[in-house]
């Protein structure tokens, strides 16, 4: 075997063990819906295969958590599950991207975190809209806000604090794979 096959075996498995954790993590919130939601658990994985990775094992990581865990589990509900994929897709696609494209300093995975979470909460709220309209429903500027925002304010905090620390550690221990 070749050293590139095994690089590519290597992302390959830790983008499959990313997907398990976003499989699971939310079991770990379940029995409270509202306190599970606002910590938005899937999104530490997705995040984390992005910086590790890349953007396109983040990405693909993103896109499936979501569905999967709907068709295999039934939450969340499709309706949720849609623009949740494009969320999660985005935030691995930009994590990924912008780990790899900016410096490696302290500050610039705290820039790349937080630029990867708004660009996918817009893409959520841009699914969304566009789903409301085919459901007949309204999506306001408040109900964005609310639901991206708002309401996910542990669930930012905890991003904030835990991925930096993980991708930093990581890093040290030489385990990053998208430098």
């Amino acid at each position: 075997m070749t050293e590139k096959n095994l690089f590519f075996i290597k992302k390959l498995v830790y983008s499959a063990m990313f997907l398990a954790i976003a499989l699971l993590l939310p079991f770990l919130t379940g029995q409270m819906q509202s306190f599970g939601a606002a910590l938005c658990p899937m999104h530490i994985p997705v995040l984390l295969c992005g910086f590790i990775c890349g953007p396109l094992c983040g990405a693909a990581v993103g896109a499936i958590a979501p569905l999967m865990r709907h068709f295999i589990f039934g939450m969340p509900l499709l309706w949720s599950a849609i623009p949740m994929a494009f969320e999660l897709a985005v935030y691995g696609l930009c994590a990924g991207l912008l780990y790899k494209l900016l410096p490696k300093k302290t500050v610039y995975i705290y820039i790349t975190l937080v630029a990867s979470m708004l660009a996918g909460r817009i893409a959520w709220g841009a699914v969304s809209f566009a789903l409301a309209g085919l459901r007949e429903t309204s999506f306001s500027f408040t109900v964005f806000w609310a639901s991206a925002f708002a309401g996910s304010v542990p669930g930012i905090i905890l991003q904030i604090a835990l991925v930096p620390i993980i991708v930093l550690a990581l890093k040290k221990a030489k385990l990053m794979l998208n430098e």
